[in-house]
């Protein structure tokens, strides 16, 4: 998920995610004494970040093309991704791609299929952008807005193939627990856009999380598996997919002895 390296320190005591910032939940800190953040769910955290010269080029270049607008009207799928109608593509949403390393990798692995990728930060979206122009990616798009804003007002239900949540921000503190994406209310939401079972046997859309932390690996599993829409593929934690590439802070987080927990649930 850029320009930030953690030190050898920060490897030890946490996160081995490739990016600097929380990706994807509430916000920052803690609310005043006696204050509570509202009970909307939300699918990212407002976060700093300096936007450079090659992400603000591919923005101004490639943005027009790759970028859609926010609109609260359901997108034809076909029509965005320049499909023929009469064989759709399945869709894939990822919510929160970072840097977009590991988004542009498996669209570029799977250009039979779309990808919807959804981020707010800016240089995040100008680094997947740049990617897209330099590998010519014509089966990703990018919107700039809340996750769960665009699930409930640009896609229909049933209509997804995948979602991917890689490293999700595991707000490490107890305290903070309730701040994090996985939850029993969004997984709900969540299944409800993923293709249910077919009665001819074709597989339902499936959910795949990934995180460098246990404790939040453990809710995980705990959340999804007590959705009695989704069903698990593996006995406990899947191995890693072979489209989902390593970044180069969980091979150095691997090598210091950390692990990553994959999750794939499948909607039945």
């Amino acid at each position: 998920m850029g320009g930030w390296e953690p030190d050898e320190a920060f490897l030890q005591s946490g996160s081995v995610n490739d990016t600097p910032a929380m990706p994807q939940s509430s916000p920052t800190t803690a609310p005043p004494e006696g204050v509570a953040y509202p009970k909307t769910i939300k699918s990212y955290v407002t976060r700093a970040g300096r936007t450079t010269t090659g992400q603000a080029k591919a923005l101004q270049e490639w943005g027009p093309l790759y970028v859609l607008p926010f609109r609260p009207e359901p997108l034809d799928l076909d029509a965005t991704f320049q499909r023929d109608p009469g064989h759709p593509a399945p869709t894939i949403l990822e919510i929160g791609f970072g840097m977009g390393d590991a988004t542009a990798h498996i669209a570029a692995l799977m250009p039979e299929k779309n990808f919807i990728g959804c981020e707010v930060h800016e240089p995040g979206v100008g680094a997947l952008l740049k990617h897209i122009g330099e590998r010519g990616l014509t089966n990703l798009r990018i919107v700039q807005h809340d996750a769960v804003e665009v699930l409930d007002q640009m896609l229909q239900p049933g209509s997804l193939a995948g979602v991917h949540i890689f490293f999700p921000d595991p707000w490490h503190k107890k305290r903070h627990h309730k701040r994090r994406l996985i939850q029993p209310d969004f997984v709900r939401k969540l299944t409800g856009f993923l293709r249910p079972l077919g009665a001819d046997g074709k597989p339902g859309g499936y959910l795949h999380c990934a995180t460098d932390w246990q404790p939040y690996a453990e809710q995980m599993l705990a959340v999804l598996s007590a959705e009695p829409a989704l069903r698990n593929t593996a006995t406990d934690y899947a191995p890693r997919p072979a489209y989902r590439p390593e970044t180069k802070f969980e091979r150095r987080g691997l090598r210091l002895g950390h692990g990553v927990w994959d999750l794939v649930f499948e909607r039945v």
